[in-house]
């Protein structure tokens, strides 16, 4: 070879490297990570979610990418992110939070696979066709916590028996969550006799005022409904809690340790985990549609006693015996 044709080579294989180093970068899967709330909020949820993912062998950075879209707390924005994602021609969504888990399966129905965290029932809200054969592109996880909030209002009448008004807050933006819960806790409060008011709150000036009015009702305890944007507001609703000397009980032991009073529910790392661990099995090549809807089975109860205490209540033992962890 004469050295002008070599030294042409050598320049047009470079010329190309970058061209190759490119398409070698676009071979990493890109998952799409969609939530309601926003990362500050959902730490511990998505440490969570990393966790799962790497226990099928795949790190953020290393052998997957994941581009992050969060919607701090305005549902109206998720159609937006969820279509941002599929533009970029992620492998897999990641819809983790109700909102966002009803929001990607109106997105997209055949190409992109999806895999959701729900609180709820994911057949009831439409997102599969069944837990066992999911159908379509979606599958994921469900911490069925909606479903527990009649018995939260049960372990809130063990703790206060004498009441006999209590209240449900809720929020209405996420009508698959609020319905149900408002059907469970209405039918335990008539199993109960008690009587029923529903509160309504999607922003900080209106948990304020829903407050307010409760305390206005004069109820003996309030059950806080689920949601990410409650979850987010998880300190500021006991606070809340304590400034009107009302019992109330949520689904997640940061409620408890911020200084409400009881809670109970699934555990929601573990939720995320699992669904990390349906994402890496997805890039792995498992279809949604084989993939069985997953449920968290681990239930979670904490008790606060020194809020019990500066409430006047008195904790029963048969409910103390119960619980994981009793805050002082």
């Amino acid at each position: 070879m004469k050295r002008r044709e070599f030294i042409g080579l050598v320049a047009s294989s470079a010329a190309l490297w970058p061209f190759a180093t490119h398409a070698q970068k676009q071979t990493v899967p890109i998952i799409g990570f969609v939530n309601f709330a926003s990362p500050t909020t959902y730490d511990r949820q998505l440490a969570a979610f990393l966790r799962g993912l790497k226990e099928t062998g795949y790190v953020d950075g290393q052998n997957v990418r994941v581009e992050y879209r969060w919607a701090f707390g305005q549902n109206d924005k998720l159609p937006d992110l969820i279509a941002e994602l599929i533009h970029k021609q992620v492998t897999v969504i990641a819809a983790t939070s109700t909102p966002a888990a009803v929001a990607a399966k109106k997105a997209t129905s055949v190409t992109v696979p999806i895999v959701f965290e729900t609180g709820s029932d994911p057949v009831r809200l439409g997102l599969v066709d069944s837990l066992s054969r999911p159908g379509g592109n979606i599958t994921g996880v469900t911490q069925a916590n909606v479903e527990m909030a009649a018995k939260r209002l049960q372990l809130l009448h063990q703790v206060v028996p004498s009441v006999t008004v209590v209240g449900l807050l809720r929020d209405p933006r996420n009508p698959g969550i609020a319905d149900m819960q408002t059907d469970e806790v209405s039918a335990a409060a008539r199993t109960l006799g008690v009587t029923l008011h529903i509160v309504n709150a999607t922003s900080d000036a209106e948990l304020d005022a829903a407050f307010a009015q409760l305390h206005a009702l004069k109820i003996g305890g309030v059950v806080i409904g689920g949601g990410p944007f409650f979850i987010s507001k998880a300190p500021q609703i006991a606070a809340l809690s304590a400034r009107y000397a009302i019992p109330s009980i949520f689904e997640i032991r940061g409620f408890v340790a911020a200084g409400g009073l009881m809670s109970y529910g699934s555990d929601i790392t573990d939720a995320y985990r699992l669904a990390g661990v349906y994402v890496g099995r997805v890039l792995s090549g498992a279809k949604p549609a084989d993939l069985p809807v997953q449920q968290a089975t681990k239930v979670e109860f904490y008790i606060n006693l020194k809020t019990a205490k500066d409430l006047g209540l008195t904790v029963p033992a048969a409910l103390q015996a119960r619980a994981d962890e009793m805050i002082e």
